[in-house]
Formats: C-alpha cells, sequence, structure tokens
C-alpha cells in the first residue's frame, strides 16, 4: 500500500473516485456522520453533503474500499433512514486529504424525502433520568436516533437553518457535540441543552393577569403541572405537532369535566402511559401491540379491554369510567417525548402525579389542532385550567396516529405522527398529481413517478380552519417534496368542499372525478402493489359514498382495476331519512330498515320506543312519500340500524358509535353459539347494472325474533357480525364464477371493525381467495386520496382531458 499524491490510500497505484447519490429518508436521520465514520474507517477521501435531491457523497480511494463504501450504504444504514436508491458513478480523481462534512446545497427541485417524528430513544431516557448529565431533566433532550423533524421542518435541504431550531444558537458545548464525528448528537439538527434552549413555561390565569396569563416564575413548571393535574386540573400541553389537553385519566370528575368542557358526547378519549406496566391490567397486549406501543413511532394503540380491568384488590391505577364508555378498545400510547416521560414521572419522582393521563387533540371538535401559541390561548382558554408551553415553533401540524392490530398485522386507522411524510411506493409512474381526498378524515396525496406522499391527517372539511389547515399542508408538502402537480382529483360528490377546493385551484390543469368506492379499493390495491393488470373483487363497506346513480353508496362489491369499476352487487337499497338526522339518531335508520323489510313498528322493539311518538309519526309520513329520503346501500347504515334494534346505541353522539357499541357487544358475551342471520340474495331488477342484490330482510326480521325472544344483545351483535362475513363469502364466491377472480380487496370505514375484518378475511381464506386489506393506509376515507390518485393518473393517461 502506499500513498497517492491525493492522499487517499491505494493498492498498486490504482485510485478510483465515485459521486454517490442516497435518495429516500436520509436527511435529519444521521446520515451524513454515518457516512463520514464509514469513509474514514475504509480510508477514503472526498466530502459528503444535503442537497434537496438527497445525500451526495464523493469518495476517492482503492477501489476495493469504494466499493465497499457503496455497499455498505445500504445494509449499514442509520435506523431511522429509508434508503430508496443509490445511483453511483465515477468522476475525475481529485486533489485533498481527509473527509468533510461540507456546507448543503440548496440549489435544484427537492427530491429528498423529509423524516417523521421520532419517539425519544433510550440512550436520551438515561441522560434525562442522570442526576449527573448536563440535560438532567432536558424536556427537550434529542440526538441523531430520535426527536422532531418533520414537525419543525420549514425547508430543504434539512439543516437547522431550515428549521425551527433556528430560532435557538447552539451553545458551545452543544456546538462541540456537533462538530464532533464520535458524538451521537453529530449534526443532529434539533440538539438542544438548558442554556441554549427551548424553555419551558407554565401559565395559569390568576386575578389581575388580563387578557393573557402570566408564566409561573420561580418554580419548576413540571412539579407545578403534576400537582396540579393531580389536583384535577386540565391542562393544554404543547407537544410535536400540537396541543393536547391532558387530565388525570383516573380522576372521574376532572374526565368529567374535559368531556363536557369539549362537547365530546361519549367518543373515547386515549391514554398515555409511562410504559407498558401501568396499563396491562386493562387491557389486552400482544407482542404487535407490545412493539407497537414501545417502538419509534408510538402512535395510539386501540387495544381490546379486559373484562376483569380494574378489579378492586389491584394496585395498578384505575381507569375512570368515562374514558371510553361503551368502547371494545382502549387507544393507549406510550409517552414519545421528553416533557411526557417528566409529566408522568421519571423513575423515583416523588411528590404527586399522575400514572396516566388522558390525552386529546387540543382543538374545539371539528377543528384543526392548535399550534400557534397566542392562538392557544384563545381557542382552548374555555377548555383548559393552565398551560405548559414552550418557544418553539411547530411549523406543520401532526396529531397522533392511531394504529390497531388485526390478525397480527397493524391496521392504520388515522396515518398522521411517526408515518406522515413518509412516501408509499406506487406500483406504476405517475405524471406529477395532486389528489384532495374526501371530506371526512381528510388527508390529501401528491405523487410523481412512482412515489406518492400522503399527508397527516387534517381532518373533517366541514369547518373553515380545517379548509384553511388544508391549504397550508397542501403548500407545505409541495415545498418539501418538489412535486408541481399537472393533475387533480377529487371525489365525485357535487358538494364535498375537497372537491370544490380542487376546482377552484384547477388552473387549467385537468381535474378528473373518481367514485369513492372505486378509490377505497384503488388505495388498497396501490398498497399491496398491484399493477392492475389483473382486476380484484372490491368489497367496500362504508357510511357514506356519493354513488353514480345520485344514490348514497356504501354496501358495495365491485370488479376493479385502475381504470374501471364495474358494480357487481350492492346492499339493497332503503330511504335514509333526512340525511344527517338518520347518522345521528340510529333508531330512524332502524324504523326505515324495519319498514323496508315489512315489519311493524312495534313498542316492544327497542328501537321503536327509542322515537318519541311526535317524531314517529312525522317520520312515517316522510317515509311514505319519500320526502328527503334518498336511497342508501350503507353498510355503516345497516350497522346502525341493527345496534338500535337490539337496544344498544339510539343515538350517536361521534361518527360510528353505534357500530362500534355494536362490535363491543358482540365480544362481551359468552362462547357465540355459531348461529348467523342470513342475507337474501336477489337476481338484478330488468334494466339494472348490478348482478346481485343483498336483502337485510330476512336479517332484520331474525333479529326481531330474538329480540322478542328476550335474547341479549351481545348474541344478536354477534349473529349479525357472522351474517356479514358470510354474505361477504357468498357474493365474492359469486363474482369468482362469473369473472374468474380470486383476489378480494376489503376496504371502506367498516373495515376498520377488527372482528368483522378478521371474520371476512377467514371465511375467504379458507375458500382459497387471496385477501388484501390495508395497513399503512387507512381503510376508511383517511386512505381515500391514494386510491384517488392512481385513478385519476389513469384517466388522464387514456383521455388527456378532464374528467
Amino acid at each position: 500500500m502506499s500513498d497517492s499524491p491525493s492522499g487517499a490510500a491505494v493498492v498498486d497505484g490504482t485510485v478510483e473516485r465515485r459521486r454517490v447519490t442516497v435518495r429516500g429518508v436520509v436527511q435529519g436521520v444521521g446520515f451524513r456522520p454515518f457516512l463520514y465514520v464509514l469513509a474514514t474507517e475504509l480510508e477514503l477521501t472526498g466530502h459528503v453533503t444535503n442537497t434537496p435531491e438527497g445525500v451526495v457523497a464523493e469518495v476517492q480511494g482503492a477501489p476495493s474500499a469504494v466499493a465497499r463504501f457503496c455497499a455498505a450504504i445500504s445494509t449499514h444504514a442509520p435506523t431511522l433512514a429509508r434508503v430508496e436508491s443509490v445511483d453511483h458513478h465515477e468522476v475525475p480523481a481529485a486533489g485533498g486529504a481527509g473527509f468533510a462534512i461540507v456546507a448543503s446545497r440548496t440549489d435544484g427541485a427537492a427530491r429528498t424525502l423529509v423524516p417523521p417524528d421520532t419517539a425519544t430513544c433510550a440512550d436520551c431516557l438515561t441522560e434525562l433520568a442522570d442526576p449527573a448529565d448536563r440535560r438532567h431533566r432536558h424536556p427537550f433532550i434529542n440526538c441523531t436516533h430520535c426527536g422532531p423533524r418533520f414537525t419543525i421542518v420549514t425547508g430543504l435541504p434539512y439543516d437547522r437553518a431550515q428549521t425551527a431550531m433556528a430560532d435557538f444558537p447552539m451553545c458551545p458545548d452543544c456546538a462541540r457535540e456537533y462538530a464532533d464525528p464520535a458524538d451521537r448528537r453529530f449534526h443532529a439538527q434539533p440538539v438542544a441543552c438548558p442554556h441554549c434552549g427551548p424553555r419551558l413555561r407554565l401559565l395559569v390565569p390568576r386575578p389581575g393577569d388580563g387578557p393573557r396569563p402570566r408564566p409561573v416564575t420561580g418554580k419548576d413548571p413540571i412539579a407545578e403541572a403534576r400537582a396540579l393535574l393531580s389536583r384535577g386540573a386540565v391542562l393544554a400541553v404543547k407537544g410535536l405537532g400540537g396541543y393536547h389537553l391532558a387530565c388525570d385519566a383516573t380522576d372521574s370528575a376532572a374526565v368529567a369535566m374535559l368531556r363536557r368542557r369539549k362537547a365530546r358526547g361519549d367518543k373515547p378519549f386515549a391514554v398515555m402511559a409511562r410504559d407498558t406496566a401501568d396499563v396491562e391490567h386493562l387491557v389486552r397486549m400482544g407482542p404487535e401491540e407490545r412493539h407497537l406501543l414501545t417502538g419509534g413511532v408510538r402512535p395510539i394503540v386501540l387495544l381490546r379491554r379486559r373484562q376483569d380491568a380494574d378489579a378492586p384488590d389491584s394496585m395498578a391505577p384505575r381507569l375512570a369510567d368515562a374514558v371510553a364508555p361503551g368502547s371494545p378498545d382502549l387507544g393507549v400510547m406510550l409517552s414519545y417525548t421528553p416533557l411526557h416521560h417528566l409529566l408522568l414521572g421519571l423513575p423515583g419522582d416523588s411528590g404527586p402525579g399522575p400514572r396516566l393521563l388522558v390525552m386529546t387533540s387540543g382543538n374545539v371538535a371539528g377543528e384543526p389542532i392548535v399550534t400557534d401559541d397566542d392562538e392557544a390561548l384563545d381557542r382552548l382558554a374555555h377548555l383548559a385550567d393552565a398551560w405548559l408551553t414552550h418557544d418553539r415553533r411547530i411549523h406543520v401540524p401532526c396529531d397522533d396516529s392511531v394504529v390497531r392490530v388485526c390478525d397480527g398485522q397493524p391496521l392504520t386507522v388515522r396515518r398522521a405522527r411517526g408515518y406522515a411524510p413518509l412516501p408509499v411506493r406506487l406500483p406504476l409512474p405517475v405524471r406529477p398529481a395532486l389528489a384532495v381526498g374526501g371530506d371526512l378524515k381528510n388527508t390529501f396525496c401528491l405523487a410523481e413517478g412512482r412515489t406518492a406522499w400522503l399527508s397527516a391527517h387534517i381532518g373533517d372539511m366541514d369547518d373553515l380552519a380545517t379548509q384553511q389547515a388544508f391549504e397550508r399542508a397542501e403548500r407545505q408538502l409541495e415545498s418539501i417534496t418538489g412535486v408541481s402537480p399537472e393533475l387533480l382529483a377529487a371525489d365525485r360528490h357535487p358538494g364535498y368542499r375537497s372537491g370544490q377546493w380542487a376546482a377552484g385551484h384547477a388552473a387549467g390543469r385537468p381535474l378528473v372525478r373518481v367514485q369513492h368506492h372505486h378509490a377505497h379499493v384503488a388505495a388498497v390495491m396501490a398498497e399491496h402493489g398491484l399493477d392492475g393488470s389483473r382486476p380484484v373483487i372490491g368489497v367496500a363497506f362504508d357510511g357514506t359514498g356519493y354513488g353514480d346513480d345520485g344514490a348514497v353508496w356504501g354496501g358495495e362489491f365491485l370488479v376493479a382495476d385502475y381504470d374501471t369499476a364495474d358494480r357487481f352487487g350492492h346492499l339493497a337499497y332503503v330511504p335514509l331519512p333526512g340525511g344527517d338526522a338518520a347518522v345521528h339518531r340510529p333508531y330512524r335508520m332502524a324504523l326505515a330498515h324495519l319498514r323496508a323489510a315489512g315489519i311493524a313498528w312495534s313498542d316492544d322493539l327497542p328501537c321503536v320506543a327509542a322515537c318519541p311518538p311526535d317524531e314517529r309519526r312525522v317520520l312515517q309520513r316522510q317515509l311514505e312519500r319519500g320526502l328527503n329520503c334518498v336511497g342508501t346501500s350503507s353498510m355503516g347504515r345497516l350497522f346502525d340500524a341493527v345496534s338500535s334494534l337490539a337496544g344498544i346505541c339510539h343515538r350517536a353522539g361521534y361518527e360510528a358509535q353505534a357500530a362500534i357499541e355494536l362490535e363491543a357487544a358482540a365480544l362481551s358475551g359468552p362462547e357465540p353459539d355459531g348461529a348467523a342471520y342470513a342475507f337474501a340474495l336477489r337476481p338484478a331488477r330488468p334494466g339494472e347494472d348490478v348482478t346481485v342484490r343483498a336483502d337485510p330482510g330476512p336479517v332484520l326480521a331474525a333479529a326481531v325474533d330474538d329480540v322478542r325472544a328476550g335474547a341479549a344483545p351481545a348474541l344478536v351483535a354477534a349473529r349479525f357480525h357472522r351474517a356479514i362475513a358470510a354474505l361477504v363469502h357468498r357474493v365474492c364466491a359469486m363474482a369468482r364464477e362469473g369473472h374468474g377472480l380470486d383476489t378480494v380487496v376489503l376496504t371502506g370505514g367498516v373495515f376498520a371493525n377488527a372482528l368483522l375484518s378478521s371474520a371476512c378475511a377467514r371465511a375467504l381464506r379458507d375458500d382459497r381467495f387471496t385477501v388484501l386489506r390495508a395497513h399503512q393506509v387507512p381503510p376508511n376515507d383517511g386512505g381515500l386520496a391514494l386510491g384517488q390518485l392512481l385513478v385519476a393518473a389513469r384517466a388522464a393517461a387514456g383521455l388527456g382531458t378532464t374528467g
């Protein structure tokens, strides 16, 4: 071995220099330090930098060492990195000694991927609890392996100057760590300590404060906040992607007060715990759930509640009944920021403090999560007793993700913190496009080539503040992805605000309208990498979707690819009396179904008794005359009807409450008897563009017989769930016979019901079907945009005009 004039180690006088471009999630995850260490170990010279297209390195030295460098990039990348491609080519040798991290380049279009926020790592937690460490009890401790990323990014490439941390110049100690290749914080952009910030403040309204409460001074904000929580207060706590409202989850009065203030009805709250030991007596937790709870994302995980939870002799914390009334699940997340760990107490902490916290989004119902400090003081003033806040800006709102495990695999219910903005790999290349999603659980999707970026959860588009949040998020995602859409996609519903936004912002670009349930099926196809060359049987069950015939669809069997979606079958239409009134009062849906089935409204049925006599008379005339009674095939509304018929839920205070409580009832009874109700399958009427209609009349009649015989609601609920699974199997078997297809997609919000999803999948797989379900992307309307995008891209490619 000898030294070349450039300083690179060479063998037999041969030296090679290569330019390497790494694309993917490679900024903000310690990638440049990783390459620095790798190159130094291999005795390579050169440099590495962040650019808008990714991480770019030039390495020079012995060809074998250069080859090992290139090979190790994918196989030994940092834990938080996601390497999508490594491209390298030879360039002329150059002079210079050593390997350096050089200043980032800002020229060119953005093509790199911003990492999501990541839960505090074990090393940082050890330092947080160590009295000898200079970051002992620092609420903003982080390193290359953890901390804020997506929510603080203001531009690319990802450097401190283009994050919210630009407001906090590094102190000499932090700067030294940042520059030391051997340090865990080498080029960690959010690096911070008590000397350089950010800083925590507790604001408690006091007499004489005027319009703004003043910070509490001379006391530890964390200790004071813990004491307030222990005394039953509701705190607005500033987190990574927005404010939470927090209270002691074991304090019944505090939970009830928060529920009243938020006007939340019976909608379940999520609970935060310090570790799994504090919730194991409350929920059933398998290895998959435990992995989700303790991993780097730390979403809210929906866990089945134990029937024997909160036994009187238990020494574990007892959960207030008002946390999640009527729900079969408890949403649990573990602390994911240093502030959360401090609020719940570090090992050895003394003094009052909660062991379980209710943690719910800091917003007024229907509005987006609050991120701005002044806005928090205004909009949360009637909800919170105090504010635990800090001076690091939240640039991108991001709510907590919600996940459950179904048949051993994750099922994403809400995709946000920890997942956004990670991309989805597309099975087909698409032109630059924007799909705007739906109006409920809105997310949008940007894509170009084979990469799609789903936004974080935005919310329901009924509220002006949510529409404004949508627009801000769309601009921000365009800026960090570099996608300039040439094509727009939206739902066909003429009243959707998302579609109206797309039409108003088309500016001459094609706008393709995509049928709601076609988009649902296409999203799952895309997630599973199907190229659309062969259709699937799509089972799309939800509450509401605009149908091609103007009816409200929601119980659909489709034969679909990305180009077409032919309606093979559907749940038979029944009137939807009064639109939203039927959604909020499930007894109205029950009475509509009973009338359609020819079953009299007798007072011995719970749904009839729940309907006030005056309303019953008006409803009867309304159904007789067809006034404001659009037809619906919605499976979600059938769940509502059976829930009320069984006496489980007559009024819904939040979306899908009746269906959730029906599932809870089905899970609460003794071992199932195996019996099931049965749908009647009717052939299509002349002129109908469909093969079969599923008539729920026999299901309703059998359920009525059970109710009159005194059957428990749990039995009715279980038999109904089995009826749906049998229906799905029967209709899919008919579609296989008619079309020769054996791949089934189960999608739509109804399939967030794990009991139903598992039963349908099991019946189909037992009959040799291939079953595809959503995992990365929600099966509900939070996944619509991905499907819209694929369908619209194919339509635009074929038509070249606005759809």
